[in-house]
């Protein structure tokens, strides 16, 4: 691992942290970690995995079009008995962290303020995937005891909300939204965070009818403002979770934002690309060919859904990833009976995947003679 620099100013020092914690490969040699990714380097099984991605609902208050979620919406929920046993027996598991998010908007399950107090007594990390509109009910425990707040919101202004995430009720909630952001921001302890997905409709001709792609700036100074940590613009996938690709004036577009961006960076502001959408304007092959058939980080992390659990998130509803159904047995003995092999990256992810490289980072792990140099603990969720 590469030594740090010592003497550095106070905003290259907050921009490290940051893009540390972007460091997929990185955190595997964290010092609590590394012990668990060396056993599954060797292909040795898990008692339990390091994090859970834990859809408590697949109910959702939007009816946003370009959903990539849209297929497995509107399913039902875990139980609010069985999410609570399930929180006990993930706080009694060797689980770290543990990442609300969907599927629907996690914070509308009713236990989800039961389910947060558990982990948290435990000592698990939280993390949170939300569109905001429930933030207010939850505050307290949000800012008390998230490590992160991640908030979907893909526009900067009330209109363009509007089109691409409209409410069930047809009106738009920014304000709402916003609001609630302004209010966790004040009191945060964790960090928060404005997600921006790049978005165009077409018609049939292939003339642009819709795009948010002319608010990234705007929404960047507003996610500032607002008192976000960071603000992540993503490339917009395609149900299947293959990036869409792009034309060159529109990456331009929104390149020439993100540089205007940057002269808002400081040390408790930063402005981050995805990884899909490094690819996108790197002009990357949208197929990302693997040539190894056993994922390791599905043995590291799961998804927990109300449908069943499955592999990763990339496979969530898909029949072929499904390992177990937690409406019927403990998390320990599912996962203790669970195939994390029943997926071939080789066939089955073809897309861009987050974790690529790190696969690839575990895959050389047993052929090196001499132990890494690891760091001390700083992230839970690899």
């Amino acid at each position: 691992m590469p030594n740090s620099t010592p003497a550095q100013s106070s905003t290259s020092l907050g921009t490290a942290f940051v893009e540390r914690n972007l460091d997929l490969v990185g955190k595997l040699y964290q010092r609590s970690v590394y012990p668990s990714v060396l056993d599954v380097a060797h292909g040795k099984r898990l008692s339990a995995p390091l994090v859970v991605d834990l859809d408590p609902t697949t109910v959702c208050d939007l009816a946003c079009p370009e959903c990539i979620s849209s297929q497995v919406l509107h399913h039902g929920q875990i139980g609010q008995d069985r999410i609570v046993r399930l929180a006990h027996e993930l706080a009694g598991s060797d689980v770290r962290a543990v990442i609300l998010i969907g599927g629907g908007e996690p914070l509308l399950h009713r236990s989800v303020g039961e389910i947060i107090e558990v982990l948290h007594g435990a000592g698990i990390k939280l993390g949170l995937v939300t569109n905001g509109t429930q933030i207010h009910r939850h505050l307290d425990r949000l800012a008390e005891m998230l490590s992160w707040v991640r908030v979907s919101l893909d526009a900067a202004t009330a209109e363009t909300y509007r089109t691409f995430r409209p409410s069930r009720g047809r009106r738009s909630v920014f304000p709402q939204v916003i609001e609630n952001m302004r209010k966790l921001a004040a009191r945060k302890k964790g960090r928060l965070g404005y997600s921006f997905l790049l978005m165009q409709r077409f018609d049939e001709d292939g003339r642009v009818t819709a795009s948010n792609y002319h608010e990234v700036y705007q929404a960047g100074a507003l996610a500032r403002d607002i008192g976000c940590d960071y603000f992540e613009v993503k490339a917009m996938l395609d149900q299947d979770h293959y990036t869409v690709n792009q034309r060159a004036e529109h990456i331009e577009l929104v390149e020439e934002q993100i540089a205007r961006l940057r002269a808002l960076e400081d040390d408790s502001f930063h402005v981050l690309h995805s990884s899909n959408w490094q690819a996108v304007r790197h002009h990357v092959d949208s197929v990302q060919p693997k040539d190894y058939h056993r994922c390791a980080v599905a043995e590291l992390r799961t998804t927990v859904t109300p449908t069943g659990v499955f592999v990763c998130p990339y496979h969530r509803g898909n029949p072929k990833g499904r390992i177990g159904d937690i409406r019927e047995t403990s998390f320990s003995e599912l996962w203790a009976s669970a195939d994390t092999t029943v997926i071939d990256p080789s066939e089955d992810c073809r897309f861009v995947c987050a974790r690529h490289a790190t696969n690839q980072e575990i895959r050389l792990l047993p052929r090196r003679p001499e132990p890494p140099e690891l760091t001390e603990d700083f992230d839970p969720f690899i």
